[in-house]
């Protein structure tokens, strides 16, 4: 969308478009990776997803935000953070902008963990207040096959492990230090059945649950597996947005379930 002029954006069919906003993190991955890995990942996704379709899509994106809430990582160097407060607000205000250029579906497409909970938080604001019909979908949600990373690393590997190393030694080999790739693998495991960082049921920073600044062995990663999960993930999300294209959350109650009162009585 920023490659448009004014009048070509107020041109555009409205009613069945869709605006991606990509959002991503500068923070801290450890001594191999750069503080940009987050939004490399969400911008690099995108682009391959565009690859898997159509030139003729109503598809649009925003620039996309190279900051999220990173509080996590805050007490290490190269870590610039959002709060929750701003970056609700610029949420809100971006998905305000999106309503008042016409558009009805708002995609919020995210490579950072910690920017999940925010995000959950203000699509449903921004549905009440604007109307919008707001979808989020996260880099780390998708489908990752067993065959390209391990199971054992996808469940510890969760910063700037096998998997994110992988991707940027495909999209941007030259800013991977390879020399200096870590393995850490917290013990949580060990300790607990039910506390997991996936399910996000405890608070933890960085500093209380590694050394390195990452979790996982990025000494498993290759530039192979970094273009195996570009194609993956592409696929998948591609997919994806198509099914938020024809998607009408006004038909989700279907005609099967209007109900109508009559005399006290649901028909």
């Amino acid at each position: 969308m920023p490659r448009l002029t004014s009048a070509q954006v107020k041109d555009l069919p409205k009613e069945d478009a869709l605006i991606i906003l990509p959002i991503g993190a500068t923070e801290q991955h450890g001594p191999h990776l750069p503080v940009y890995t987050d939004t490399i990942l969400v911008e690099t996704v995108l682009n391959e997803a565009f690859q898997h379709l159509s030139k003729e899509e109503n598809i649009w994106t925003l620039p996309a935000i190279p900051f999220g809430k990173s509080d996590e990582h805050m007490d290490r160097p190269g870590t610039f953070s959002f709060s929750f407060d701003t970056l609700k607000s610029i949420l809100l205000d971006l998905s305000r902008g999106v309503q008042a250029n016409g558009f009805r579906k708002l995609l919020l497409f995210n490579g950072h963990g910690g920017n999940i909970d925010t995000l959950k938080l203000v699509a449903r604001q921004v549905k009440i207040e604007t109307g919008l019909m707001v979808f989020i979908i996260n880099v780390g949600g998708l489908t990752i096959p067993e065959s390209i990373i391990p199971e054992e690393e996808m469940f510890m590997g969760i910063h700037g492990g096998d998997y994110e190393t992988s991707l940027i030694m495909s999209s941007y080999p030259e800013w991977v230090h390879e020399d200096k790739l870590p393995t850490e693998v917290p013990k949580l495991a060990e300790m607990s059945k039910y506390l997991r960082f996936q399910k996000g049921n405890f608070a933890w920073t960085i500093n209380d649950v590694s050394e390195s600044g990452i979790l996982g062995n990025a000494k498993l990663a290759t530039k192979e597996k970094g273009d195996a999960l570009y194609w993956e993930h592409g696929k998948e999300l591609a997919s994806c947005i198509l099914d938020i294209l024809e998607f009408e959350i006004c038909k989700v109650l279907g005609d099967s379930m209007i109900q109508e009162t009559e005399a006290g009585k649901v028909k």
